[in-house]
C-alpha cells in the first residue's frame, strides 16, 4: 500500500471542498456578510415593492373573490362565471375606485391544466360591453368586447403559458395568459334603471366552460392543490407584502426581459420558490427595507404631480406588457390608484384630484363646478361618465339621493345654460331645486373624481381635447 503523507491529504480534502461546492447553491445570508448592504437592499426593496404592489393587491381581490366564500364580495369559484344584479353602490369594496355605470360580470381562471372557453351572447350596436382579460401581473392582455370584436358575439378561448394545441373549430380567437391564472372582468353598458332586465339577459349569455367540456371529451388530469395564504391587515404596505409576491410569482413564468431583476430581488428573498423573513434580515437591513417602501411612496407622490398637471394619464399606466415596457412605477400607480383600469383604447380615466389652483378637493371646506362650454363634452364612440370617490376609502359616496355619477345618458335631463354650456355642481350639499339635476353629491370632506370616456376619441388620447377644471364655487372662495 502506497502511503499518504500528511500534507497530501489536506491538500485532497480542500480539492473535494472546492469541487463539492461548484455544485451547490449558496444561499443568502441575510444582512450577513455575502448579504446585500443597508443601502442596495434599501434600493431593492424600492424597486420590489414597486414591482409587486399590483401582484399583492390583485391577490387581496382574487382571494376574496374566488376562495373565501365566507367573504362579503365571494362571486364564484375559479372557471365559473357571475354576474352582479346592479351597478356598483358605496356597499361594494370589492375594488377602489369602481365603476356605477356597467353592471360587472366576473371570471377567475385557473388555466393550468386546460384552457377555458367563453361564449359572448350577440348584443344590439348601440351598446357598449367589454371583456378585459388581467393577467396576475395586472398587465390587460387581451379584450373581447365591442372595441376589440364588435357585438355579434362568438367563442373564445382563453389559454395559460404552459398549454400547447390548436384552436377547436369553431373558436373565434386564442387569448393567452402569460400567467396561470387570470381574470375577465366584464362590463356591460346600463342605460337607466328600467334598462337592468335587458343587462341581466345580456349576462345569462355570457358562459364559461373548460375546453374539454365544450369539446365533450374527458377532463385532464386536476392541478395541484394549493394553499391558499389569507391576506393580513397591512400586507400592502409594509414588508409582509413580500411572501404574497413570493407565492404570486410561482405562477408567473419567468418573463425573459425579467430575469436580472429576478435574480436582483433574489438578494433579498423575493421571488418565486423563495421564502421572505424579514426577522431573518439584520437590524439595518430591516431597517433599510422599510425605507425602501417609503421611497415607493416618494416615487409615486412625483408621479402624481404629473397626473395632477395632466402630463401622465390612465392611457399611460395600464395595458399590455409590451405597451407598458416592463414600466413598473406606472403599473403600480395604475394598481392603487384604480385596479383593473382599462387600456387607453378601451377607456380613458382623466382624474380630478385637486381644483384649478391645484389644491387637494376637500368638499368640507369649499364647494365646486366643472363646467363643460357648448360643443366641448367628452367625445366618446360610446359614453363617458363622471363619477364622485371617498377621498379616505376611494369607495362611492352614500348620499339622499344615491346618485355616484353623471354620464352621458343622463343629458336630456340636465339644465343648461344660456349659452349652451353644461355646469355640474359638486358639493355635500344639495344646490337647491334649479340646479339639483347637476348636482354630483361629495362626502363632507376629500374626495375626488374620474371623469371616465369609453372608447375615447383620438382627440382624447392625443391631449387636443383637454378636461375643464374643477373650480371653487364662486360663493365659497
Amino acid at each position: 500500500m502506497r502511503r499518504i503523507n500528511k500534507s497530501s491529504s489536506i491538500l485532497m480534502v480542500v480539492i473535494v471542498l472546492i469541487l463539492a461546492g461548484c455544485g451547490s447553491t449558496q444561499q443568502n445570508a441575510p444582512g450577513g456578510p455575502s448579504g446585500p448592504t443597508p443601502e442596495e437592499a434599501r434600493h431593492i426593496a424600492k424597486d420590489a415593492y414597486i414591482y409587486g404592489f399590483p401582484l399583492a393587491t390583485n391577490y387581496q381581490t382574487m382571494y376574496k373573490q374566488a376562495i373565501d366564500t365566507g367573504n362579503p364580495d365571494y362571486r364564484a369559484p375559479f372557471n365559473v362565471l357571475s354576474n352582479s344584479s346592479g351597478v356598483a353602490t358605496p356597499e361594494d369594496k370589492f375594488v377602489v375606485t369602481p365603476n356605477s355605470d356597467t353592471p360587472y360580470s366576473y371570471l377567475w381562471m385557473d388555466l393550468r391544466s386546460e384552457p377555458i372557453v367563453v361564449t359572448v351572447p350577440k348584443i344590439e350596436k348601440n351598446r357598449y360591453y367589454t371583456g378585459q382579460l388581467i393577467d396576475l401581473y395586472t398587465y390587460n392582455f387581451a379584450y373581447l368586447g365591442t372595441r376589440s370584436f364588435g357585438n355579434d358575439g362568438g367563442i373564445f378561448m382563453i389559454a395559460g403559458p404552459g398549454w400547447k394545441g390548436d384552436s377547436p373549430k369553431g373558436i373565434k380567437a386564442v387569448l393567452n395568459s402569460e400567467t396561470d391564472f387570470a381574470y375577465i372582468l366584464f362590463r356591460t353598458q346600463l342605460f337607466n334603471t328600467a334598462d337592468l332586465a335587458n343587462v341581466k339577459k345580456i349576462q345569462a349569455g355570457y358562459k364559461a366552460e373548460p375546453l374539454s367540456k365544450f369539446l365533450s371529451q374527458a377532463a385532464p388530469a386536476a392541478a395541484t392543490a394549493i394553499n391558499w395564504p389569507k391576506p393580513v391587515d397591512g400586507m400592502l404596505t409594509t414588508p409582509a407584502v413580500f411572501p404574497y409576491v413570493n407565492f404570486m410569482l410561482q405562477f408567473c413564468p419567468t418573463n425573459p426581459s425579467e430575469k436580472d431583476l429576478m435574480d436582483r430581488f433574489a438578494k433579498l428573498n423575493i421571488g418565486a420558490g423563495q421564502s421572505f423573513d424579514i426577522a431573518k434580515f439584520s437590524p439595518e437591513v430591516q431597517k433599510a427595507i422599510h425605507d425602501g417602501i417609503a421611497d415607493a411612496g416618494v416615487d409615486l407622490d412625483a408621479l402624481m404631480k404629473q397626473i395632477n398637471s395632466d402630463q401622465v394619464s390612465s392611457s399611460d399606466m395600464f395595458g399590455t406588457r409590451a405597451f407598458l415596457k416592463n414600466n413598473y412605477l406606472y403599473r403600480y400607480a395604475g394598481a392603487k390608484l384604480g385596479l383593473y383600469g382599462n387600456s387607453g383604447d378601451e377607456a380613458i380615466y382623466l382624474a380630478y384630484f385637486v381644483d384649478g389652483e391645484h389644491q387637494p378637493l376637500d368638499a368640507s371646506k369649499n364647494n365646486y363646478t366643472l363646467q363643460f362650454p357648448k360643443g366641448q363634452l367628452p367625445p366618446a364612440h360610446a359614453f363617458w361618465s363622471l363619477t364622485m370617490y371617498d377621498g379616505k376609502s376611494q369607495l362611492l359616496v352614500a348620499n339622499p339621493v344615491k346618485r355616484y355619477l353623471l354620464n352621458s345618458t343622463m343629458l336630456k335631463k340636465f339644465a343648461y345654460g344660456s349659452d349652451g354650456s353644461l355646469t355640474f355642481y359638486v358639493q355635500k350639499t344639495s344646490p337647491g331645486s334649479a340646479k339639483e339635476a347637476n348636482w354630483l353629491p361629495s362626502p363632507d370632506g376629500p374626495f375626488y373624481a374620474i371623469l371616465r370616456v369609453y372608447m375615447p376619441a383620438p382627440e382624447v388620447l392625443n391631449g387636443k381635447w383637454k378636461k375643464p377644471p374643477m373650480q371653487i364655487a364662486a360663493a365659497t372662495k
